[in-house]
């Protein structure tokens, strides 16, 4: 037993160190670096998908994280900052950070972007200390297939989040916290 629990202590801390190692260029960027990154990969998205273009001109804000960092063994770690934008204009700053445990094993770059449909979720968003996937207001993630599918009508949850740009491989199952939080001004 106590060599498993060594094992797992091992495992943590090489995600820890490999996940710190890939987010520091991202932390040290500049803001207006990051929301120069952040507008390209709106645009690219609603260039791309038609069910973003859509929701993007009902959103009344738009937090898009271009460039999120994942890895792990067993134990996995995920980090990236993005921007608030509303209006088309820098609202905000985030952070984007969750841990797993499970079956998995390797390392993926991504972006994605949640589209707030209406103020109460953007609210939730503002108000709270980090905002967290699967609590409050309802998210849906959209994947490919749907994107092509559905349009602003049918559309009627809080938050609809489309994930962009997989680089690298990961693999495997289990369970995911993720939050986001406001970065200082």
């Amino acid at each position: 037993m106590k060599s498993r629990i060594s094992f797992l202590a091992v495992l943590l801390l090489f995600a820890a160190v490999a996940l710190a190692a890939a987010t520091l260029p991202a932390s040290a960027q500049g803001r207006g670096a990051l929301e120069a990154d952040a507008k390209r990969a709106y645009n690219n998205l609603v260039a791309k998908v038609p069910a973003a273009k859509a929701l993007g001109k009902s959103a009344v804000a738009v937090l898009v994280f271009p460039k999120i960092l994942k890895a792990g063994l067993v134990i996995g770690a995920q980090s990236g900052d993005g921007v608030l934008l509303k209006g088309g204009k820098a609202a905000g700053y985030y952070n984007t950070s969750g841990a797993s445990y499970g079956l998995q094993a390797g390392a993926q770059e991504f972006g994605y972007a949640m589209f707030f449909m209406n103020e109460k979720a953007l609210k939730t968003l503002s108000e709270t200390d980090g905002f967290e996937v699967g609590v409050g207001p309802s998210v849906v993630v959209v994947d490919e297939g749907m994107g092509k599918s559905v349009t602003s009508i049918t559309m009627k949850e809080d938050v609809y989040a489309f994930i962009f740009g997989q680089k690298g491989l990961m693999a495997g199952v289990g369970l995911q916290g993720n939050k986001i939080t406001r970065l200082g001004k």
